[in-house]
């Protein structure tokens, strides 16, 4: 793959409220990990955690970064989600509109110290 998509990642992660959701987003976009952190309305989500069956409400992100900048992105879900194994998942994203993955791409770096 080539081009402005190669680098760009949707990573996914739920949060037990909308709190903790907005602190989390306000997070990683003060720290460049990530161009745009959309939160999402909340949902009913079934797993198996310890072998027990739970059915709890969650607030779902979808958290826009690139490949370079995901490992801030994961730091920052570790140290700030309450759940002892958060969900981090992150999908490579194969094409799109090249100015927006561009933009993903501008916000995320870091700036020159």
């Amino acid at each position: 793959m080539s081009g402005p998509a190669q680098d760009i990642l949707l990573v996914i992660s739920n949060l037990p409220d909308r709190a903790s959701a907005e602190r989390l987003a306000r997070d990683l976009i003060e720290k460049r990990a990530a161009a745009c952190v959309n939160i999402l309305g909340e949902c009913t989500s079934v797993y198996r955690w310890q072998e027990k069956v739970d059915n709890v409400n969650e607030v779902p992100l979808l958290i826009k970064t690139t490949r370079s900048a995901y490992p801030r992105v994961e730091t920052a879900i570790r140290a700030l989600h309450p759940y002892e194994l958060p969900e981090i998942i992150a999908v490579p994203v194969s094409t799109g509109l090249p100015d927006y993955l561009q933009w993903i791409a501008q916000e995320t770096q870091l700036p020159e110290t």
